[in-house]
C-alpha cells in the first residue's frame, strides 16, 4: 500500500484534477504562494521513482499523469487508518463519528440507509 507525504499528495490531488499536464501545469493549480518549480519538479520526480506518476516525454519537457486512481488511492489510506487506528472495527470508526457529534441526522440518516442496504446483500 501506498502512503504519500503532504507534498505529495497535493501534487496527486492536482494531477487527480487536471489528469495530465506540465510543471508548470501544476504549479498553476497552487493558490498563492505558489511553491518554487524547483520543488515541485522534485517532488514529481520521486512520485516516478515511486511509479504513482508517469509521464511523456517531448524532447527535454515531460508531461506528467498520475499511474494510480484517486479512488485506488483513497480507499487503501481510508483501510489503513481504520486498521491503524481502529482496530480494523467499523463499530469503533462509527462510535467515534457518534461521540464527536460530527454526523448531523441526515448523514446519520443515510449512513443507516447504507448500511441496511449491505446488509441485506450480505443476507442474499
Amino acid at each position: 500500500m501506498i502512503t504519500l507525504t503532504k507534498a505529495e499528495e497535493k501534487i496527486m490531488m492536482i494531477l487527480w484534477d487536471i489528469e495530465k499536464g506540465f510543471i508548470k501545469d501544476i504549479q498553476d493549480q497552487y493558490p498563492d504562494p505558489k511553491p518554487p518549480y524547483n520543488s515541485i519538479s522534485t517532488i514529481v520526480r520521486v512520485l516516478v521513482q515511486k511509479e504513482i506518476v508517469g509521464y511523456t516525454a517531448y524532447g527535454k519537457s515531460h508531461q506528467y499523469h498520475p499511474l494510480i486512481e484517486k479512488e485506488e488511492y483513497s480507499s487503501g489510506q481510508l483501510s489503513r487508518l481504520v486498521k491503524d487506528y481502529y482496530d480494523n472495527s467499523l463499530k469503533q470508526v462509527v462510535s467515534f463519528f457518534s461521540e464527536s457529534k460530527k454526523l448531523d441526522k441526515k448523514e446519520l440518516e443515510e449512513a443507516i440507509r447504507m448500511l441496511e442496504e449491505l446488509k441485506s446483500q450480505k443476507d442474499e
